[in-house]
């Protein structure tokens, strides 16, 4: 029997590996290894991750050539930050008269803090003149007598004008040392953001280069000739020399990847993903098929890092409950692990004999008030892991299930001493784990606009079972625990798309400066390896802030799914008619492509205009985009351009606000362009036009538009 090729997954941990090998074709999980994280290594991380993949070569029977893509999740660079292990930075600011007060101003990087009592470590050094090989390395010679590991050059306006960047890093390039100029970290306006972004990228670049070169050498002895990639903030991963270059986006990474996973495994096109682990709850958002990312803070500052858009509640699966006053007054922070206490559920029943409740104060500075349980078996902390599963929360085969007669055994004295019965004390617990995790929902679904008819809830992590499903029953939404939701964080990685983002400040962009910046990110990710007859580009134009950005994904090789697992035209319009709330009967197919059919239906309400809110679903069965209100038209790649100007002149808004196009996607092929970030009639057409570029004309077109109110 021939053995598949694999994608691999990796995701370091700060105290485990997680490794998983998944199908290449079909996306089916074939193996997974979990091995110690290996931190005091003379080899560093390299050496767990090279352990992880020879046993998961081991364990599935493939060979290193077996091997179609290989990509690792690291919190090595958010780490370091935190615990202030990071390199000396010489900071070169460049400029005459008033722009060298603006640079000098720079200086003050040195003040920021890594962690308590930790300043980022920073030397200053000025140039005037950037064409002046001898005062750029006068400066270089003076950063390196502080101590300095690593250069960045900075200049006001060096977006538009990099040269000044580009001499001194020539000038210093005999000096041997990592070097960046702060144009190549972000091409947004802004010197201080700029600089402060460049500068922590820099504070981090030796040791993540050493690592880099280490896990690429490693994996390269090993046999594997598939690219070594690496996973980003922002859902999605990118080649090793990109990550040599701009290190910063590894940082918060490991959130992103469990979002990715929701993403490409359970297909959700609308929802929140909540990875819940034994002490918190990473809280994340997809909108429309896309994981909802903002410019991150770092450091207690906001940078131009582009990063998953997450939000920790300190709620997990081993959270410890408190207790006064005769009743639950709140669960968490502090969690079992870090208390050192093993799960009352999780002890048997003997352990559990004669068991009384007591309070106590896990760590110094903790107050006083968390329940724990002292029987014959020691001490035992009762969490919310005990309370889902006394509820019948955690389904048959999870990793948090265990022994329904434990975790009845393990609630029992507390509801005693409450004066309550066991369900009631589980289901409080429970109310009380997930009402913070509900504050924070609630504000997610506010803040991005969900479609809370359609979102769903989608738990991952070893302690989704705590946390999702009973927040699922007490807050009226779908809601589901993702498949193999304990390594839902390296099957993110293995199933990820190589993404790049390009962002410029463009005042008045013009149509063809507008496609430049498409091309610009479609040509990075190309770069990297992506496979261009699949890579989709969505472009945003912001008129407030001038910004336009375009961000590109695809993958390395062109995925086919196993074809025999789609869902036919039954199962497609149940899925739409369930997403619209509405008997099938009323539901019709209003267009197709080969990928994707257009289902709609009619909605008429007295006094107010029929809408017709639209489901798109693909092969498989999910719904991939929705929208309450939608114009559906079919034409050809020939007949587009004329079909679409009509379209879109008919649906155009003008008036105090600007000219406001309406939200137009294209279904062709296999995918789904999504334009709707364009309010300006002329680019978004022009963006049509290139999307059908090189598509033969008699090519089917689905175009459907939303106007915006």
């Amino acid at each position: 029997m021939n053995t598949p090729r694999i994608r691999v997954g990796i995701d370091v941990g700060g105290t485990f590996t997680d490794a998983v090998a998944v199908d290449a074709t079909t996306l089916e999980l074939l193996g997974q290894v979990k091995v110690p994280t290996s931190h005091h290594h003379e080899d560093g991380v390299a050496h767990g991750i090279v352990e992880a993949l020879d046993r998961l070569l081991e364990q599935t029977g493939s060979a290193p050539a077996d091997v179609a893509f290989l990509a690792h999740g690291t919190t090595q660079a958010t780490n370091a930050l935190l615990e202030g292990d990071v390199a000396t930075v010489g900071l070169i600011g460049i400029g005459a008269g008033p722009a060298a007060v603006l640079t000098r101003r720079l200086a003050s990087f040195g003040k920021l803090e890594l962690a308590p009592g930790k300043r980022l470590p920073l030397a200053y050094a000025h140039v005037t003149d950037p064409q002046d090989t001898a005062d750029v390395r006068r400066a270089v010679e003076e950063l390196k007598s502080e101590g300095a590991q690593v250069l960045v050059a900075s200049q006001p306006f060096s977006v538009d004008r990099p040269e000044g960047e580009q001499a001194v890093l020539e000038a210093a390039r005999p000096y041997g040392l990592p070097m960046t100029a702060a144009h190549e970290i972000t091409s947004l306006y802004g010197l201080h953001k700029r600089t402060r972004t460049a500068v922590v990228n820099a504070a981090i670049l030796p040791r993540m280069l050493a690592t880099a070169d280490l896990v690429d050498a490693s994996i390269t002895k090993a046999g594997v000739t598939a690219p070594l990639m690496v996973m980003r903030c922002d859902g999605g991963v990118m080649a090793l020399d990109e990550m040599r270059r701009r290190p910063l986006l590894t940082v918060l990474s490991g959130p992103a990847a469990g979002v990715a996973g929701a993403l490409m495994q359970e297909r959700v096109s609308e929802g929140v993903f909540l990875e819940t682990g034994g002490t918190s709850t990473d809280i994340s958002v997809v909108r429309r098929g896309k994981v909802a990312v903002r410019h991150a803070t770092i450091l207690g500052k906001t940078s131009y890092l582009s990063a998953l858009d997450v939000r920790t509640v300190g709620v997990g699966g081993g959270s410890m409950v408190r207790i006064g006053g005769g009743r639950v007054t709140g669960v968490g922070p502090r969690s079992a692990h870090i208390a050192g206490l093993p799960y009352a559920c999780f002890a048997s029943p003997d352990q559990l004999r004669d068991a009384t409740v007591d309070t106590v104060r896990p760590m110094d500075g903790d107050p006083a008030d968390y329940a724990v349980i002292d029987a014959a078996g020691g001490r035992f902390a009762v969490t919310m892991t005990c309370a889902a599963n006394t509820l019948g929360r955690v389904p048959e085969g999870d990793f948090a299930r265990c022994d329904p007669e434990s975790a009845r055994a393990a609630i029992a004295p507390l509801a005693a001493h409450l004066g309550i019965d066991v369900a009631t004390a589980a289901t409080r617990i429970l109310d009380a784990g997930i009402a913070q995790v509900k504050t924070v929902v609630d504000a997610m679904i506010r803040d991005y606009r969900l479609d809370k008819d359609t979102a769903i809830l989608v738990g991952g992590g070893g302690g989704a079972a705590s946390v999702t499903p009973h927040l699922a029953g007490t807050s009226g939404m779908e809601g589901r625990i993702a498949r193999h939701n304990e390594v839902i964080s390296p099957i993110g990685v293995a199933l990820a798309l190589v993404r790049e983002q390009v962002e410029r400040i463009v005042p008045g962009a013009t149509q063809e400066q507008i496609l430049a910046v498409r091309a610009e990110a479609e040509r990075a990710v190309v770069a990297q390896g992506a496979a261009a007859e699949g890579v989709e580009v969505e472009v945003t134009v912001d008129p407030q802030t001038n910004t336009v950005r375009a961000v590109a994904t695809g993958a390395t090789e062109l995925r086919t799914q196993d074809r025999s697992h789609r869902a036919d035209d039954t199962e497609r319009l149940r899925a739409a008619a369930s997403s619209l709330k509405t008997d099938p009967a009323t539901v019709h197919v209003l267009a197709g492509t080969s990928a994707h059919t257009v289902y709609g239906t009619e909605t008429h309400r007295r006094l107010r205009p029929t809408r017709r809110p639209i489901r798109i679903v693909d092969v498989d069965g999910v719904v991939r985009h929705h929208a309450a209100d939608a114009h559906v038209e079919t034409t050809t790649v020939a007949g587009a351009p004329e079909v679409l100007a009509r379209l879109v002149g008919e649906s155009t808004s003008y008036g105090d606000g600007g000219v406001r196009a309406p939200a137009l996607r294209l279904l062709l092929g296999a995918r789904i362009a999504d334009l709707s970030g364009v309010l300006d009639p002329q680019p978004l057409l022009a963006l049509a036009r290139s999307e059908l570029r090189a598509r033969a004309a008699d090519e089917p077109v689905v175009a459907v538009l939303e106007v915006r109110s």
